[in-house]
C-alpha cells in the first residue's frame, strides 16, 4: 500500500518540491518517507514506528575524485544506521544529501528495504543521474 503526496512550492526554476509517502517493507513494517527537493540538494526523512527525527547525516560529492564525504550531524557514532544510505544517495543523484533516519539499529534488512523503496521513488521523480 502506497500513499504519495507531492507538492510544488515556489516557481519552477527555483521551487521546492515536497513528496511524502508510506510503504510496507518486506517484513510488514510500515515505512514513512519525506523528500524535499531543493535546487542542488535533497533532504530525506525515513522513519518507522514513530515520527521521531532520528540520526541526521550530511553527504556530498567531492571534487575532483568523485568520492563522497559523509558526516553525522545528530546522533551517536556507534549507530550508523543511515550513513550508507546517505552515501549511496549522493552517488545515485549527484546532489548534496541531508538524511534523517529513524530506523531500528541492527536491522540491515529493513534498512535495505527502505533504501530500495526510496531509490525507486527518486527514480520516478527524476532525481537520479542518468546511467551511462
Amino acid at each position: 500500500m502506497e500513499e504519495t503526496k507531492t507538492e510544488n512550492i515556489g516557481c519552477q526554476s527555483d521551487g521546492v518540491q515536497l513528496t511524502c509517502f508510506s510503504e510496507q517493507s518486506d517484513g510488514d513494517v510500515l515505512l514513512h518517507f519525506q523528500i524535499i527537493r531543493l535546487q542542488k540538494q535533497i533532504y530525506v526523512w525515513i522513519g518507522c514506528n514513530s515520527a521521531s527525527f532520528g540520526h541526521l547525516y550530511a553527504a556530498l560529492p567531492t571534487r575532483p575524485s568523485n568520492a563522497v564525504g559523509v558526516t553525522s550531524l545528530i546522533g551517536g557514532s556507534s549507530d550508523n544506521t543511515g550513513f550508507g544510505i546517505a552515501r549511496r544517495l549522493v552517488l545515485k543523484t549527484g546532489l548534496n544529501v541531508v538524511l534523517a533516519c529513524n530506523l531500528p539499529k541492527n536491522n540491515p534488512m529493513l534498512e535495505a528495504s527502505a533504501e530500495k523503496k526510496l531509490l525507486q521513488k527518486l527514480i520516478s521523480l527524476g532525481y537520479t543521474k542518468p546511467q551511462i
